[in-house]
């Protein structure tokens, strides 16, 4: 494991799992059992196309993991309508899923708060609930996962704090998908809630062609750690590793406009 001076992390997501590709994720497992990590965060998409059986394919891949792994669901795990039978296989299989919930392994200092995410745009081109219903259920939707993540933080004992989403918090970790789909790979009303009480890192997926690193407006980092994105420098690099301060000196909670406040409107 991890030196007591830092919390070691290996990071992916948009893992996409098929059925019969046994072995497909071998180099991740070495990885991250070489790395010796306190935990496996896995952001999204951990299936393809939400089926039982990639579910279960995905638990067959990475049950040598000798880490704990934690990690959310993402839209691709929702497809085939079977998302609560994919995440009770998951679940009962040992992976920490979080929604709206916290994690804290024992003895490691660090907690995890996640949850999927939604999309909506950033700043202040972010959507506003406002004009038909389809629209003001689709905001609310939004609101509805930035309360969830506030809810799960503020359960969160451990002094480092880490966040799992899938959807995107902040735009710059976007850049590099085309402009017209930005308002659909997440959120800054995300980051508004995670920058209210503060975190040591904030790790998500979703974006497959977007760019590696990002800030809240408060400095937390944002790393996506979509598999293509991490691919996309060195076709064998399958995971990123974060190494955190035991004892993380965390951006403090904020309110109004300096804490990412949602624009009026």
């Amino acid at each position: 494991m991890a030196t007591d001076e830092k919390i070691r992390l290996a990071a992916v997501g948009d893992l996409h799992c098929r059925t019969g590709r046994h072995g497909h994720f071998r180099k991740l497992v070495d990885d991250a059992n070489a790395a010796e990590v306190d935990a496996l965060v896995l952001c999204g998409d951990l299936t393809d196309h939400g089926l039982p059986d990639e579910a279960k394919a995905l638990l067959d891949e990475l049950s040598r993991v000798r880490a704990p792994i934690v990690g959310v669901l993402g839209n691709h795990d929702l497809e085939s309508g079977k998302g609560e039978e994919v995440c009770s296989i998951l679940r009962e299989g040992g992976i920490h899923l979080l929604d709206g919930d916290h994690w804290e392994p024992k003895g490691r200092a660090v907690g995890f708060a996640g949850t999927k995410g939604f999309a909506g745009g950033f700043d202040r081109a972010s959507l506003q609930g406002f004009g038909e219903e389809v629209i003001k259920a689709f905001v609310y939707e939004t609101v509805r996962e930035a309360l969830k993540l506030e809810a799960a933080l503020l359960r969160v004992d451990a002094p480092v704090k880490v966040v799992i989403t899938h959807y995107a918090p902040v735009r710059a970790t976007c850049v590099g998908e085309n402009p017209e789909i930005l308002p659909f790979l997440g959120s800054s009303r995300l980051a508004d809630s995670i920058d209210l009480y503060g975190a040591a890192v904030i790790l998500h997926g979703h974006a497959h062609y977007g760019s590696e690193e990002g800030r809240t407006l408060t400095g937390i980092p944002v790393y996506n750690v979509a598999s293509p994105v991490l691919r996309k420098a060195d076709p064998e690099r399958r995971m990123r590793l974060v190494e955190l301060d035991r004892v993380a000196e965390q951006p403090q909670p904020a309110v109004g406009e300096e804490a990412g406040a949602p624009p009026a409107g």
